[in-house]
């Protein structure tokens, strides 16, 4: 196992697809707890989230034909026990429904409704339980149109797996309706972390249905949601023996005439901990950079070789290249000089968009760790972008031996043995000019101080989104680094974020 890989003795922070769910059904009703129980539990996690939210009110629950309709009649069940007026609707009529859903269905002895918008009159609060994560295709009308009857009602919603529409494996959303609040089981999917899927969800609860850790152990994760678990406890640590050169040197090529990005990347990567942190820059642009630079230093490229004897300075431990550089035939011989010192690379912004009509050529050069940080349109420059992203940046990472970070709200964390992280706390206010740079910074400061990069880019990605959710609206990213003192300090401290 990679020494970075995370341990995950319980699927907390585990993302499951939807194969591997069916599996563990599957392997649960085999080692023997019955299919009709783990249903049972299912939906009375549901109906106590509903009565620890809800005071008694009117309810519609909506059921479809499967095991997820199963769930909503042990939901109505729970309720009608409980004193709520309860009206349930089942897509399909009031055939019973298939397989260990029906043993709950005959369980329930009221009226079953025919699906149609007629069931939500005096409601005030609704149960999806039509279909769940599973569902491969799009809604038929019938339900779609039942689900945003609901919504311009404004009735709440409680989902039961995900919001039906909402597809369990990425995010996409063919028909459904937010929910205020969505109840899963054992784990999150990527559906739940991925958009569209994640604003659907509203706020996700993830109940213990008493799966057996047996069968916990043998599903092989390989995808988390990241949180500080994950990487914590690979954080370089401030020792009382630690100097500036212990920590690292990190250099960064900075260009012109847009001097501003790297600036913003060498402040984040030394606000990141690295000890030094040097910008090699082209000799015309050294004033400028110099009168911005106080505690980061700038050396002038005045002769050709200059980049290369800085590159082969043994005191240098990681480098970074791309931002305000120039999608420039010089700065791809750069990007490669960097690649081929078999040190840590970040590469970002015109370093990979300078490789658009010849990405093989960098695919190749990369032979030592590298975090490649692009965003959607960099990202569609240099690499295939069918499917979904989960799946996209799974297969750039194999396929060019590089951690990719493809940004966004929903950014995913890809290593190229496979295992992939999902970012959930970025608030909106980073979608301004400048915050990828300052990310590309963070991670380098950690690679410079010798972490590992898959977890130096989550780490690097969940503090980036700590920073803008601690300063609110008016950000800019010249404020991230900034910020990030008081993230560093909570992260080491007691009182875990």
């Amino acid at each position: 196992m990679p020494k970075d890989r995370p341990e995950a003795p319980t699927l907390t922070g585990a993302i499951l697809s939807v194969a591997q769910i069916t599996a563990a059904d599957r392997s649960a009703m085999a080692a023997g707890t019955p299919g009709t129980l783990l249903m049972q539990r299912a939906g009375e996690a549901v109906a106590r989230e509903i009565l620890r939210r809800w005071t008694p009110r009117p309810v519609a629950v909506l059921c479809g034909p499967g095991n997820n309709g199963g769930d909503g009649f042990v939901v109505a069940v729970a309720l009608a026990q409980a004193g709520w007026p309860v009206r349930l609707a089942l897509l399909g009529g009031s055939d019973a429904p298939r397989g260990d859903a029906e043993h709950h269905a005959r369980r329930w002895t009221g009226a079953i409704e025919p699906l149609t918008a007629g069931v939500l009159d005096d409601a005030e609060l609704v149960v999806d339980s039509l279909f769940g994560s599973g569902l491969s295709r799009p809604l038929e009308p019938q339900v779609s149109d039942i689900l945003a009857c609901a919504a311009r009602r404004g009735l709440p919603i409680i989902a039961v797996d995900v919001p039906s529409g909402i597809m369990g494996d990425s995010g996409e959303n063919h028909g459904a309706a937010a929910a205020a609040c969505t109840v899963t089981f054992v784990a999150k999917k990527p559906g739940h972390l991925l958009l569209p899927g994640r604003d659907l969800c509203g706020e996700i609860v993830v109940a213990d249905i008493g799966m057996p850790q047996s069968v916990l152990d043998s599903l092989g994760v390989d995808t988390w949601e990241n949180t500080p678990a994950l990487w914590r406890e690979r954080l370089p640590q401030l020792l009382p023996t630690a100097n500036k050169y212990s920590r690292g040197h990190a250099l960064l090529y900075g260009g012109y005439p847009m001097t501003g990005a790297a600036r913003m990347t060498a402040r984040a990567a030394a606000r990141m901990g690295a000890g030094l942190t040097t910008i090699a820059v082209p000799e015309c642009a050294f004033a400028i950079y110099a009168a911005a630079m106080t505690s980061i230093m700038v050396q002038p490229l005045t002769q050709d070789r200059d980049l290369a004897d800085l590159l082969g300075d043994p005191r240098y431990s990681a480098f970074s290249i791309g931002p305000g550089a120039g999608a420039t035939d010089a700065t791809r011989e750069r990007t490669l000089a960097l690649l081929q010192t078999g040190k840590p690379v970040v590469l970002d912004a015109d370093a990979i968009s300078v490789f658009a009509s010849r990405p093989e050529e960098l695919f190749q050069a990369i032979r030592a760790p590298c975090v490649m940080t692009p965003h959607e349109g960099e990202f569609r420059r240099i690499f295939d972008a069918s499917g979904n992203k989960l799946i996209r940046a799974r297969r750039a990472a194999a396929r060019s031996g590089a951690v990719i970070v493809l940004k966004g709200a929903d950014t995913v964390i890809a290593a190229p043995d496979g295992r992939a992280i999902v970012n959930a706390n970025a608030p909106a206010t980073l979608a301004t000019a400048g915050s990828g740079d300052v990310l590309s910074g963070f991670i380098l400061g950690l690679l410079a101080q010798g972490m590992d990069a898959f977890p130096a880019a989550a780490a690097a990605v969940w503090m980036h989104g700590a920073c803008a959710a601690a300063f609110g609206p008016g950000l800019l990213a010249e404020d991230l680094p900034d910020l990030l003192p008081d993230v560093l300090r909570l992260l080491a401290g007691t009182d875990h974020p």
